[in-house]
C-alpha cells in the first residue's frame, strides 16, 4: 500500500526535527515488512530512512514496545541497533520511524564479533526476570510480569499464558496440556542458577542483518529480563547461526553444562508462539511438545 501524502508530512517533519534541518521526503519505496507491518524506504535530501507501519487498533503499541525495546539494547552498547526516530499515530496508521541500516558483505569475524557481542548483552541485568511493561512477539501480546526466580517467570509469563490461548483455539489438545502441567512442578530443578539478562527476546536469523561495515545489527527485538539461554536456544530452533558465533559466546561468557539439552525446554515458548500464529499442525510436524 503506498504512503499517504499525509502520512509523508509527519514523516518529513519527524525527520527535520531529528536532522535540525528541513528534510524533504522524495518517495517511500515499500521493502516488505512481514505478517503484521508494512516496510518501506523513504529517500529524502539527507539520506535515506526507514519505517513500519501497521493498524494501530489491531496492535496497540506494538511500536511503542519496539522501540522501547530497541532503545533499551542500545543503551547497553554492546551491539548495533537502528536508532529510534520517532513513534506516532495518524488516524488507524502506527509507524515506526527508524535509521536507516545500509549492509555490505559480512566481516571475516562476523560470526565471533556476534557471539561475543550477544555475551556482553546479557551481562546487563536487573534484579527481576520480566520487564515493567508488557511488549510483543509477533502480533502476540507478550506478558512480562516481573518475578524473583527464573522458573516461576517462565511458567506465569511464558508458558501458562501460550498454552491457555493454544487450548482454546483448539490448536492443542487436552493431552497436551496435560503433560505440560506435569512439567510445572518441574521447572524449578531443570534450569541453573542465573542473574536475570536483557534478552532480545525473539533472536532468529530473520531478526539480524549486517551493518554497512559487515558488522551484526540487531533488529525487531521482544526484550525482557530472561534466562540468558533462551536467547541462545531461538538462534538454534530454526538455525542460521554458524558455529562460531557459539564458540565466542562460550569463550566470552561461559554457558553451564548441558546448556545444549536445555535448548528444547527453552523452546518450548517459541514453538507454542509458534502454534498460536500459524496453527496446530505445525506443532505436529515439528514434534514441538517432545520434551514436555
Amino acid at each position: 500500500m503506498p504512503l499517504s501524502g499525509q502520512l509523508i508530512e509527519r514523516f518529513s517533519e519527524h525527520l527535520s526535527a531529528h536532522v535540525g534541518t528541513p528534510v524533504d521526503v522524495d518517495r517511500g519505496t515499500p521493502v516488505g515488512g512481514g505478517s503484521i507491518n508494512d516496510a518501506y524506504r523513504l529517500d529524502t535530501d539527507h539520506g535515506a530512512f526507514f519505517v513500519k507501519t501497521n493498524s494501530a487498533d489491531r496492535f496497540p503499541s506494538l511500536f511503542e514496545a519496539e522501540a522501547d525495546g530497541l532503545e533499551r539494547l542500545r543503551k547497553a552498547a554492546a551491539i548495533r541497533v537502528p536508532e529510534v526516530i520517532a513513534t506516532g499515530e495518524d488516524h488507524d496508521d502506527a509507524y515506526l520511524l527508524l535509521e536507516h541500516i545500509g549492509s555490505s558483505a559480512r566481516k571475516a569475524d562476523f560470526w565471533e564479533d556476534f557471539g561475543r557481542s550477544l555475551a556482553r548483552l546479557h551481562q546487563h541485568s536487573s534484579d527481576r526476570f520480566g520487564l515493567e511493561r508488557a511488549n510483543y512477539i509477533g502480533s502476540l501480546k507478550q506478558v512480562n510480569t516481573p518475578y524473583l526466580e527464573w522458573s516461576d517467570f517462565f511458567l506465569h509469563c511464558r508458558l501458562e499464558p501460550q498454552v491457555e490461548l493454544a487450548r482454546n483455539k483448539q490448536r492443542i489438545g487436552m493431552g497436551d496440556v496435560l503433560r505440560f502441567e506435569r512439567l510445572y512442578s518441574k521447572l524449578a530443578s531443570l534450569f541453573p542458577k542465573e542473574a536475570p539478562a536483557l534478552l532480545h527476546g525473539d533472536l532468529w536469523s530473520g531478526n539480524f542483518l549486517t551493518g554497512p561495515h559487515g558488522e551484526p545489527v540487531l533488529i525487531d527485538p521482544a526484550v525482557y529480563y530472561g534466562h540468558r539461554e533462551m536467547d541462545l536456544a531461538m538462534t538454534k530452533l530454526f538455525g542460521g547461526f554458524d558455529a562460531e558465533f557459539y564458540a565466542a559466546y562460550h569463550a566470552e561468557r561461559p554457558l553451564d553444562p548441558g546448556w545444549e539439552e536445555r535448548m528444547d525446554l527453552c523452546n518450548l515458548y517459541p514453538l507454542l508462539v509458534h502454534v498460536n500464529l500459524f496453527g496446530g499442525g505445525y506443532a505436529q510436524g515439528a514434534g514441538a511438545f517432545e520434551v514436555v
